[in-house]
C-alpha cells in the first residue's frame, strides 16, 4: 500500500468521537466556556484588574477551588502569574528554607529538581529517581525542609497519591495535570500548586496554589530572613494580593473567565468526586482497552500508579506517529507521545472536560487505522 494511501484513510463517521481533543495540555475546552468568555466580553474583558468585576471573577476562582478541594480553615488559594514552570522559581526563593528532597520520575518532576539545584542560596537538593513508568517513594531525611513530587507525572502518565513523610518537612506538590482531575487530601500536602490548562480547560499564564497554615507560615519566615528575591516571584507579594483577590501584575482574564466557568461545573456537578470519576470512568476505558489488544499495552505496569488523566499506550507492530498521522487527518488531534520519552506510543489526555464516551470512540478509531495500517 502506498504512502499516500496509508495517510489518506477516512475512518468511518459513526466511529469518530463527537470531540477530536485528546490533548495533554492545553485540554479540550469545553463551549461553555467560550460563552462564558464571550459573556464577559464587555463587561470584564479590556477592564481593571483592580477593579469589582475583575476581582470578582478572582474571589470567585479561589472560592471555587476551596469548595472543589475541602480545604480546611485556614488555607489559602494564591495566585499569580505564568505557569507551573514560574513556580517552580518561584518556590526556590519562597518555600524552600535550605534544601529539598525531589521525586524524579518524569520530566516535570525533574524540571523542579533542576530548579533546586541551580538556585545558589540552596544546599544541593537529595534527587530520588525512579524508571520512566514507575515512581519513587519518599524518604524521609532530616536535613531537607522540603519534599517535592508530581501528584501526575504528566510526560509518563504515572500518578502517585500525595502523602506526608515521616518526620518534619513542607510537602509540595505539583499537580498541574492532577488538580481536578484526581483525588487528594489535604492533610497529606502544605502546598498544592499548579496551572489551569489541563483538567480546569482554561490557558496558561497563571499558577495556583492551595497552602496550608504551615506553607503561610514558610512563606513569612523566609521573607523575614530577607533573602533577594524579585518581586514577581516573591510569594509573600502574591500571598497579599491574593487574600485581596488580586494579583500583583495584570492577570490573563480570559484564563480566568474559562477558569471560572469549569470550577462552577464542577461544584454543581458533584465537585471533585464528579470531576474525578469522569476521569477515572475514561481510564477504565482506556486501559481495559489496551489490555485486549494484542498490539496495545499500557506503558505504566503497576495498576495502582496508572494515572487516570493521562494515559500512556505502548504500540507494537505500527509505527504510532502514523497513528497519530491519521488521527489528526481525521479531525482525531493530540495522542502524539512525550516527545523527549521517545517511545512507540500512545498518549491520551482524560481530563474531566473530555467525554468517556469519546474515549471508547477513539479506541474503535486506534482499531481502524491499526487494521488499515497493517493490510
Amino acid at each position: 500500500m502506498s504512502e499516500k494511501n496509508q495517510h489518506d484513510f477516512v475512518i468511518p463517521p459513526g466511529l469518530l468521537p463527537v470531540d477530536g481533543r485528546f490533548g495533554c495540555g492545553p485540554s479540550k475546552v469545553r463551549p461553555e466556556q467560550i460563552d462564558a468568555l464571550v459573556a464577559r466580553a464587555t463587561s470584564v474583558m479590556g477592564t481593571s484588574h483592580r477593579q469589582a468585576p475583575v476581582k470578582n471573577i478572582v474571589g470567585s476562582v479561589r472560592e471555587g477551588l476551596v469548595d472543589l478541594f475541602g480545604l480546611p480553615e485556614g488555607w489559602e488559594i494564591i495566585l499569580g502569574n505564568g505557569g507551573s514552570t514560574v513556580f517552580w522559581d518561584v518556590a526556590t526563593f519562597g518555600l524552600i528554607r535550605e534544601r529539598s528532597q525531589h521525586l524524579v520520575f518524569g520530566e516535570f518532576g525533574g524540571k523542579f529538581a533542576e530548579a533546586s539545584a541551580a538556585a545558589p542560596h540552596l544546599a544541593d537538593p537529595v534527587v530520588v529517581s525512579s524508571e520512566p513508568g514507575t515512581h519513587p517513594e519518599l524518604i524521609a531525611d532530616p536535613t531537607c525542609d522540603t519534599y517535592a513530587f508530581p501528584h501526575n507525572e504528566t510526560s509518563t502518565g504515572v500518578m502517585m497519591t500525595p502523602r506526608r513523610p515521616v518526620g518534619d518537612g513542607l510537602v509540595l506538590v505539583d499537580a498541574t495535570s492532577a488538580a481536578g482531575g484526581l483525588a487528594w487530601r489535604p492533610s497529606e500536602a502544605d502546598v498544592y500548586y499548579f496551572a489551569p490548562q489541563k483538567c480546569f480547560a482554561s490557558d496558561g499564564g497563571l499558577w495556583f496554589a492551595a497552602c496550608s497554615p504551615a506553607a503561610i507560615e514558610r512563606i513569612r519566615t523566609v521573607k523575614a530572613t530577607k533573602r533577594w528575591m524579585p518581586a514577581s516571584l516573591d510569594l509573600s507579594i502574591a500571598l497579599d494580593n491574593s487574600v485581596a483577590n488580586q494579583t500583583y501584575n495584570t492577570p490573563a482574564l480570559a484564563t480566568l473567565i474559562m477558569f471560572d466557568d469549569q470550577l462552577r461545573w464542577m461544584n454543581e456537578n458533584g465537585g471533585l468526586p464528579f470531576a474525578a470519576g469522569r476521569s477515572a470512568e475514561s481510564a477504565r476505558i482506556l486501559y481495559s482497552w489496551a489490555e485486549s489488544r494484542p498490539f496495545a499495552t499500557p506503558f505504566v505496569r503497576d495498576v495502582a500508579q496508572r494515572s487516570n488523566v493521562v494515559g500512556t499506550i505502548d504500540i507494537e507492530g505500527t509505527d504510532a506517529n502514523e497513528i497519530c498521522r491519521i488521527l489528526r487527518s481525521n479531525g482525531v488531534v493530540d495522542t502524539d507521545s512525550y516527545r523527549k520519552l521517545g517511545r512507540n506510543q500512545l498518549r491520551i489526555g482524560m481530563f474531566p472536560a473530555i467525554e468517556p464516551s469519546d474515549v471508547a470512540q477513539l479506541t474503535r478509531c486506534i482499531d481502524a487505522v491499526v487494521e488499515h495500517l497493517g493490510a
